[in-house]
């Protein structure tokens, strides 16, 4: 039987297991993101040829999005056995899936070269992509918060989160290095390749460090008690489990990605099209100053994760999807003025309030959800709104653009999703103070012993 008194591990073992999520993370978001960046860039010139400038990023970005609609599918997947067999397994098996398709778009021949199955093969690719990191996210972030205790839960959980800042630093800072040092015809002809096979290197390094972490106590524990309820009845799919008792927090966890995945997919993504198009600003520009805003945000989400710790995850969550709302129109207003200066500040602070979102997310989702289901019920959570949220962020705002030739809709989508998510969290219930060994299972059964076990975690 499990004991809710599990000790944390050693303090030297939680930093290399903070490591371990955090290197295999960046590497997850660096292919992904490069993918994004190289939409908005080439990718319309290459495999969508026939299209006139703006209607091929929009083809482009169509190929973005259906990464996200993979994403359901991975969290279903990786959710399930994660849930079963532990974290370490999906997670080895995500990274080598999402490394190894970025690595075969940098091989892949381009529509002057086999014409339309240039295209299919690139969304082909991409929807690898998206089921990888739809069982990535959950797996990572569990793997930090399920060791240690909660005092500190949010900080440490938090750097898994520097996992997509990083990884946006790495895949812009690459693009950024290639288009600075080539010529458009180099970058354009070979140079775009590079970024993505050097992922080939990269998974390597990952996974050399996430296959020396082992399971946590929390998860070995809850196992141990399904194996021995097994063998009296069936258990139900973790999937069964947390829809019948988690749904109202699958619900929170939805409401809550809306403003935090559409305002960053907007800030850094979308941006590198308008910047271009509607302000006159080079590519080389745009990318830097997302390359800057994005060093800012790895730094300010552990301290946003340790704020969360001391009061609360809804009040941070709070804080930054308000001011992501009310960010929208500065932000488009200081990047029309088409100054570096200005565009840097845009950015920047659009991220410093996305990652008042971002970094508490980790450790309020793992919160919500027991043991058994709790990679089913995050990455569920997480992934089924990225696909109303994120998915079509960059295509939505494109067209919106294209149809009014202003930033203002695309600021009041924004908006919009921030009102959702203070819906949301305004009527989610505290968690930071939970002990993810206590939280009520799918029998009713408290994950772990001790005075207070008893009583369901809600």
């Amino acid at each position: 039987m499990a004991s809710g008194n599990t000790a944390p591990p050693p303090p030297a073992s939680l930093p290399r297991i903070v490591a371990a999520s955090l290197i295999g993370t960046t590497i997850e978001w660096y292919d992904f993101f490069l993918y994004g960046s190289a939409a908005a860039l080439v990718f319309n010139e290459l495999f969508f040829p026939d299209s006139d400038p703006l209607v091929g990023t929009l083809l482009s970005f169509l190929t973005y999005a259906v990464g996200f609609a993979a994403r359901p599918l991975g969290a279903l997947v990786f959710g399930h056995y994660g849930d079963r067999l532990g974290r370490k397994k999906l997670l080895v098996l995500s990274l080598v899936l999402m490394g190894g398709a970025t690595f075969a778009i940098g091989l892949l021949p381009t529509h002057a070269t086999v014409g339309s199955a240039a295209p299919l093969l690139l969304t082909a690719l991409r929807l690898v992509q998206g089921f990888a990191l739809g069982g990535e996210w959950g797996g990572a972030v569990l793997l930090v918060s399920e060791h240690g205790d909660a005092r500190r839960r949010g900080f440490w959980a938090s750097w898994p989160q520097t996992g997509a800042p990083a990884g946006q630093l790495l895949a812009t800072g690459v693009l950024s290095l290639l288009t600075a040092v080539l010529s458009d015809d180099a970058f354009g002809t070979w140079g775009w390749r590079i970024p993505f096979l050097l992922s080939g290197v990269l998974v390597l390094v990952g996974l050399w460090i996430r296959l020396s972490v082992d399971e946590s106590p929390v998860f070995k524990e809850a196992l141990e008690r399904a194996e021995a309820r097994r063998a009296q009845v069936d258990e139900q799919p973790p999937l069964v489990s947390v829809l019948r008792h988690h749904w109202r927090d699958v619900l929170v966890a939805m409401g809550a990605r809306m403003a935090e995945n559409i305002s960053y997919y907007v800030i850094t993504a979308f941006i590198l099209v308008y910047a271009t198009t509607s302000a006159d600003v080079s590519k080389q520009t745009a990318l830097n100053a997302v390359l800057i805003g994005s060093a800012v945000h790895f730094a300010v989400i552990p301290a946003w994760g340790a704020l969360s710790d001391r009061v609360g995850r809804r009040p941070v969550y709070l804080l930054g999807a308000a001011g992501v709302g009310l960010w929208m129109f500065p932000f488009f207003a200081l990047v029309d003025t088409g100054s570096f200066g200005y565009l840097i500040l845009a950015v920047t602070v659009g991220l410093v309030l996305h990652g008042a979102m971002y970094a508490p997310q980790a450790a309020f989702f793992a919160e919500m959800f027991a043991t058994r289901m709790r990679y089913s019920g995050a990455s569920i959570g997480a992934q089924f709104a990225s696909v109303a949220a994120g998915a079509p962020a960059p295509l939505i705002a494109t067209a919106l653009l294209a149809d009014y030739d202003s930033s203002t809709p695309i600021a009041l989508y924004v908006i919009a999703a921030a009102v959702l998510t203070l819906v949301a969290v305004a009527l989610a219930r505290e968690t930071r103070h939970r002990d993810l060994g206590r939280i009520a299972d799918e029998d009713g059964e408290p994950s772990g012993a001790g005075p207070a076990a008893g009583a369901r975690t809600r």
